[in-house]
C-alpha cells in the first residue's frame, strides 16, 4: 500500500517516539525527510541522525533528544500544516512564527527546505511543511 503522505509519517513516528521515550526511531528515506530531519538537528530538536543503508532501502535513524531525565522532552510539538489535499502557502510577509517566534515553522522553498528565520532573512516564500516546538 503506497503512502499519501510519507512527510506526515515522518513527524509522527518521531512523535510516538518521543511520547514512548525511545532512543533511536527508523523512518524510511527521502530527500525531503533527510532535509527535515537536518533542520531538526541544526535547531536542536533531535541529537542527531544516521543514513543506514539495508539492501535496495535507505533508512533515516534518528537519535532523538531528551533533557536531564528522559521526563524533559525537548520536542514538546509536531504539527504537519501543508497536507496533500490542502496545500498551505506562505509569501515572507506572511511567514508563520511558532508560538511567537519560540518554535520553528519548516518551509520548503525554491532555495531547498528552511527554517521560517531563514525564509524571512532570504526574502522567499513557500510551502509551510511544518510546525516544530
Amino acid at each position: 500500500m503506497t503512502m499519501s503522505d510519507p512527510i506526515a509519517d515522518m513527524l509522527t513516528r518521531i512523535r510516538n517516539a518521543n511520547t514512548a521515550k525511545h532512543d533511536t526511531v527508523d523512518i524510511p528515506a527521502s530527500k525531503m525527510k533527510i532535509a527535515i530531519a537536518d533542520i531538526l538537528v541544526n535547531e536542536g530538536y533531535i541529537a542527531k541522525y544516521d543514513i543506514v543503508e539495508d539492501g535496495a532501502f535507505k533508512t533515516i535513524r534518528v537519535t532523538l533528544k531528551y533533557g536531564v531525565d528522559k521526563n524533559d522532552k525537548v520536542i514538546t510539538g509536531l504539527k504537519r500544516i501543508s497536507k496533500p489535499g490542502l496545500r498551505v502557502y506562505a509569501n515572507c510577509e506572511e511567514l508563520p512564527k511558532v508560538l511567537g517566534g519560540l518554535g520553528t515553522a519548516i518551509i520548503s522553498t525554491n532555495q531547498g527546505v528552511i527554517t521560517d528565520k531563514e525564509a524571512r532573512k532570504a526574502g522567499v516564500g513557500g510551502e509551510v511543511l511544518a510546525f516544530v516546538w
